[in-house]
């Protein structure tokens, strides 16, 4: 992901008039010194190695290829430098914006009772989560704790959760601007780069034949189109609201947001697609019987692109703080923590088996992969973020003679292409997964899709996002090191490494292939799976027990 260097944006005091000579100042006489070539090649080298994007009040500077299809180069699409705010807890209770106290809750029970007020997050308070160790945060995690509890609570214990009988699934025919007449924008979302080819195939993205059956070249933000392909051929689709327990709104709100970044519109035009679909839905009489607590919405970017922080940012919309938006499922890439409707789902990888012989093929391959490299770390420094410890990572490993740790630059263009990044994570042991421009990182499943152990240093990164999806026990696939420490130079993490047997290495590698590996893909849009459930399926099949669940409470 590339990093963003925002500052003001300079204003014209007033309009230059053509008849002023317009090389008075020296810059202007230099230019005129240096040859016409010799200035033709300096632009076309900053045009190919840099860009920078005007968007409301900031200019976002972006150093890598021209074309940047470098998935670990591009932003995650959240506002540069963001850090986790923790909202204001005191004496078991949690203030809100305006001053409303909410106690907090303990139970699964009460939690279902007060979804509309569970301890809203208020992005406006500015608390952080670095170096706030003190009883306000660890209370604030408690809550999150209690809520990731809450849904794990969600599933049935029975194993025939494949039938239909009762559960049915109905998906709304939205008119196509708010989902695929969104994809045929594709050239145009970004000015500097082209989506097409990764919407083909039904948004896997074109076929990459060197990693074999399966794998694409998928755009991180290609989840919603995907997961709108995975629900229209669902077996327990219906076609009669009548008969759902489930329903299912394929708006793709991440490509909605994604191509109003970096163009210099109002919040108003930011907004206007997401506020038309609410008012759409509330004329329907299946949102109108529940309130849309039994509805769900699958959204491609990270929950903080929804929620901007007030009307004069220039990031994001406020899509999911509507009070409309309270009662709804909401399945994300990285949730707010401290949302109760907020999930979190596996970002896409770029790998989509088609059925139980692909996936097996694979696990079999990168458990016998040599991996020559104890540590990797594929990504770019965050030079304008100095609370970031990523700097402090890349001095560590590249600081040492020898070759236990290897760091693959992303900042020119080494990570473009996927096989590069997945080969030297087959090649790994550990990779080092830091926070980027947000606390959650695709690279995390790319890592455990090679088999690579991630080293994480923010709880945020997945341990307080993915409860379908990874264990309660994070030691059994990860290793975790405090980012305080490493910030404040207290630990060295090649060496803590190191200190690791071999034996809890295969171990942690073998859990990693064979329990978790299959629950974090996606597959393809045809694909049929027996043997076991992949991160659609799991998400699916978790939301039926939730709305049955819910349904027979009423």
């Amino acid at each position: 992901m590339a990093s963003f260097v925002s500052k003001k944006r300079a204003k014209e005091s007033k309009k230059s008039k053509t008849k002023e000579a317009p090389c008075s100042s020296f810059c202007c006489r230099f230019l005129f010194q240096v040859p016409v070539a010799l200035l033709f090649l300096m632009l076309i080298f900053l045009w190919s190695s840099s860009t920078a994007i005007i968007s409301g009040s900031f200019v976002h500077v972006c150093v890598s290829s021209r074309k940047l299809n470098n998935l670990y180069c591009l932003s995650a699409g959240t506002q540069p430098n963001f850090e986790i705010p923790i909202p204001v807890i005191s004496n078991n209770a949690t203030t809100l914006s305006g001053g409303v106290i909410v106690n907090n809750v303990k139970e699964a029970e009460s939690f279902d009772e007060v979804t509309n007020s569970v301890v809203r997050h208020v992005m406006e308070n500015n608390y952080t989560s670095s170096g706030r160790k003190d009883e306000e945060y660890l209370n604030g995690i408690k809550d999150v704790e209690n809520i990731l509890k809450v849904h794990r609570s969600w599933p049935s214990s029975s194993t025939n959760n494949k039938v239909c009988d009762g559960r049915g699934i109905f998906v709304y025919d939205l008119p196509p601007k708010f989902n695929k007449g969104l994809l045929e924008q594709c050239g145009d979302m970004m000015p500097w780069m082209n989506f097409c080819d990764y919407f083909k195939n039904e948004a896997l993205g074109e076929p990459i034949s060197k990693l074999g059956k399966g794998w694409h070249h998928t755009h991180q933000y290609s989840l919603e189109p995907i997961f709108h392909s995975r629900v229209l051929r669902h077996p327990c689709r219906v076609y009669n609201t009548n008969e759902a327990k489930l329903f299912y709104v394929p708006y793709y709100g991440g490509l909605d947001i994604l191509r109003w970044h970096f163009k210099n519109v109002s919040a108003n035009v930011k907004d206007s697609l997401g506020l038309e679909l609410i008012q759409w839905l509330q004329m329907q009489q299946s949102w109108q019987q529940n309130n849309g607590k039994d509805h769900v919405f699958v959204l491609g970017k990270i929950s903080w692109d929804f929620r901007r922080i007030n009307e004069s940012s220039s990031w994001g919309t406020g899509f999911l703080k509507h009070d409309e938006m309270q009662n709804p499922m909401k399945l994300l890439i990285e949730r707010q923590p401290w949302e109760l409707n907020d999930i979190g789902v596996p970002h896409p990888t770029h790998f989509h088996p088609h059925n139980d012989n692909d996936i097996i093929e694979w696990q079999l391959k990168i458990i016998r992969s040599k991996r020559d490299n104890l540590i990797s770390f594929a990504g770019a420094a965050r030079p304008g973020a100095p609370e970031n410890i990523r700097s402090v990572l890349i001095k560590q490993c590249t600081s040492r003679n020898d070759t236990n740790c290897r760091f693959q630059d992303c900042s020119s263009g080494g990570c473009s292409q996927p096989e590069t990044i997945i080969g030297l994570f087959m090649q790994s042991e550990f990779c080092l997964q830091p926070p980027g421009d947000s606390p959650t990182r695709k690279s995390v499943f790319d890592s455990l899709v090679s088999g690579c152990i991630p080293v994480l240093f923010s709880p945020f990164t997945t341990y307080y996002q993915y409860p379908w999806h990874l264990p309660e026990d994070h030691t059994r696939y990860s290793v975790f090191i405090d980012e305080d420490e490493v910030r404040d130079m207290n630990v060295n993490v090649m060496e803590r490494l190191m200190n690791i047997s071999q034996r809890q290495r295969d171990d942690m590698r073998r859990y990693i292939v064979y329990e978790l590996l299959p629950g974090l893909i996606y597959g393809d849009s045809t694909s049929a799976f027996d043997k076991f459930e992949d991160a659609f399926s799991i998400s699916m099949n978790n939301l039926l027990d939730r709305v049955t669940r819910l349904s027979s409470n009423v």
